[in-house]
């Protein structure tokens, strides 16, 4: 299997329990997570080296966060110690017509504030096949977005596949200052995942869908997956159609262009939904894991993200927790979920 990198931050999540709003929760519901964290353990279930590179205060709550990636099988060789925080997100799950909502409490995390000194970028990707940031990555500072740079650019010396999640959070970042940072870093990627919104708040690219609505046509993506792939030369253009008629009820698939041709995935109804925090991780994971696999067979790579996707919306917290095995059952169609005995 593969020697897989990625670099983000892992954050510790509470939640409020139940479907419960934030203001009328005594307890929260504690895990970890992050974009690129939540890719790390994808790639580690499906039977990966995954590596993730971050860095984490020595302090209890720091070694805590890298106990729980050891324990799904993510290594951790590459993490800096260091820093005064772990940054804190608050999860308020939706229902019906109500949406989910966070509350990131992470300025000032170890992450934000690491040196290059920090990471031996030549060695972490010495020997590996593929590199995964997201977007939420260089939004964190500006020190983690070089960070970045400086990771895409070892990885490209070493001839490392390079993957992007566009990600775009309003929360920690304005359009104008994302496209500033996000547009060079794209002479480094070769495989670009995103929605619709993404691609427009990051590289400024809108397509003809309207996604609020419901409608989230194919055809409306292959005009801009044709531009982005022309301007920034990427290998494959990649998006997920999220179709939310309620927090509950979301329509899945995905488009992939491999610069000649396009494919459009199945569709799966996710009703109702337990947790789609990282769903968009888990097809990340699942897409990387699918073009490694089966390099030659884009249209196999990507029923296997979807797959994996969708079995992550059925889990609560972060992390996708399924095998290879469950996902291709998904893939090839058995969706009935019927026990196993």
């Amino acid at each position: 299997m593969a020697k897989i990198i990625t670099l983000g931050e892992i954050m510790l999540r509470l939640s409020s329990p139940l479907n419960s709003r934030l203001v009328q929760s005594q307890t929260f519901d504690v895990v970890y997570g992050g974009g690129e964290a939540n890719v790390a353990v994808s790639a580690a279930n499906y039977g990966h080296d995954a590596y993730f590179v971050t860095k984490v205060p020595k302090h209890e709550i720091g070694q805590s966060a890298v106990n729980t990636l050891k324990r799904f099988g993510v290594k951790t060789d590459y993490i800096a110690r260091g820093g005064e925080r772990l940054g804190i997100y608050f999860l308020e799950s939706g229902a019906s017509v109500r949406p989910s909502k966070v509350i990131y409490d992470r300025a000032g995390a170890a992450i934000a504030e690491a040196e290059p000194k920090d990471f031996d970028f030549d060695k972490i990707m010495e020997g590996a096949s593929w590199f995964h940031w997201s977007g939420i990555t260089p939004a964190i500072s500006d020190k983690a977005a070089e960070l970045t740079k400086i990771a895409s650019i070892a990885a490209k010396k070493h001839g490392v596949t390079i993957s992007v999640d566009l990600n775009f959070r309003k929360k920690l970042w304005t359009k104008e200052k994302a496209q500033s940072i996000m547009r060079p870093l794209m002479e480094y990627v070769d495989v670009c995942i995103g929605n619709e919104e993404d691609a427009e708040l990051c590289l400024g690219f809108k397509p003809d869908a309207d996604v609020t609505a419901g409608k989230t046509s194919a055809e409306g993506y292959k005009g801009i997956f044709k531009q982005m792939a022309k301007e920034f030369n990427f290998k494959y253009v990649i998006s997920t159609l999220r179709e939310s008629f309620s927090a509950s009820h979301n329509g899945w698939k995905a488009l992939i262009y491999d610069g000649a041709d396009f494919y459009e995935s199945k569709r799966y109804d996710l009703d109702p939904i337990i947790d789609r925090v990282g769903g968009g991780d888990a097809f990340s994971g699942g897409i990387i894991h699918g073009l490694l696999t089966y390099p030659k067979d884009m249209g196999k790579a990507l029923e296997f993200a979807v797959a994996a996707s969708a079995l992550k919306h059925t889990i609560p917290g972060d992390f996708n927790m399924v095998s290879t095995e469950e996902v291709e059952t998904l893939a090839g169609g058995d969706a009935s979920g019927r026990v196993q005995r």
